[in-house]
């Protein structure tokens, strides 16, 4: 029975990890090790978006141009990187990153990797809209995504800054998405409920975010990078006993700085070494949701 005075959301039901049902990912594989991206453009000297020294500072020509070097120089670091280890990716990306930095997409397409839809710009955020206005707006970001690919579509979302209104999931259902990465809650995909139908939730970190620990949190690169290892051994060995999503957030122009991309070559080769490592899918986020859509009803818990 649920206390009147608690405020309740009716997305999803509790359902501990223990006792669910048990299945495994492809090939047998039982960690799901996704790496995915926020390819961010933003707004100069106006709007929203974080500064590199204190937290609330206004919008400036210092912290747009720190930003910019994410696109500039830090992601094509970091696609350097991937080919490196031979890496897929999704990349959460801006839909007015086609109009600012096209050469950008073009890396994505060529390489294969997946574009999830990430608002227009992080300069602004989905809270506060009206119902209406909000599904203009992914109407109109998924018009311009697929206007520039040939008719095709991202099927995931991750909101600017994976913000939300109490809208938000059951426009997206309605505008045909298969996934969302909002909702940080759990370490497998679950259904959430939606006013059209259930949409699924693809595990994606708060904790395991490099914009969490090195802008809001002051910490070091070294230490997500030791939290990245420290992860990558806790979850193949509890892995065995259920299948787990291990999803690991970069930002460009955080991890995109030399003397941070170093320590991150350093833990991805940790991860890779690892005498388990046979047990590891390398994954997109879209290809977990197509991987968790197709299993019988009854195993992804709300299905």
């Amino acid at each position: 029975m649920n206390h009147p005075l608690l405020p309740k959301h009716k997305r999803y039901d509790y359902v501990p990890l223990k006792g669910r049902k048990d299945y495994s990912w492809p090939n047998q594989k039982r960690l799901a090790f996704v790496i995915t991206t926020n390819i961010e453009c933003f707004a100069f000297g106006a709007g929203l978006g974080h500064d590199s020294a204190k937290t609330g500072e206004p919008q400036t020509h210092r912290n747009y141009s720190w930003r910019d070097y994410g696109n500039r120089v830090g992601i094509w670091r970091i696609f350097d990187l991937l080919e490196e280890f031979k890496l897929p990716a999704g990349h959460n990306v801006n839909s007015l990153l086609y109009e600012y930095a096209p050469q950008i997409m073009d890396q994505i397409r060529l390489r294969g990797d997946e574009i999830v839809a990430h608002g227009r710009s992080n300069a602004e955020n989905m809270r506060g809209l009206w119902e209406a206005d909000e599904a203009r707006i992914i109407d109109e970001i998924l018009t311009t995504f697929k206007s520039h690919e040939n008719g095709a579509r991202p099927t995931g979302w991750m909101g600017p800054g994976a913000y939300e209104t109490a809208n938000t999931p059951d426009l997206l259902k309605e505008a045909g998405f298969k996934y969302l990465m909002d909702w940080p809650m759990d370490d497998q995909p679950i259904w959430l409920k939606t006013r059209s139908g259930p949409i699924l939730s693809v595990p994606y970190p708060v904790e395991l975010n490099d914009s969490q620990i090195v802008i809001h949190r002051k910490q070091d690169g070294i230490d997500f990078c030791q939290m990245i290892t420290d992860q990558f051994d806790e979850m193949i060995e509890q892995c065995v006993e259920h299948p787990l999503v291990m999803n690991i957030s970069i930002h460009p122009y955080i991890f995109g700085q030399p003397f941070r991309l170093r320590n991150l070559r350093q833990a991805l080769q940790h991860c890779m070494d690892h005498p388990h490592f046979d047990r590891v899918w390398l994954a997109k986020p879209g290809e977990v949701a197509d991987y968790c859509i197709a299993l019988p009803p009854g195993i992804i818990p709300g299905s």
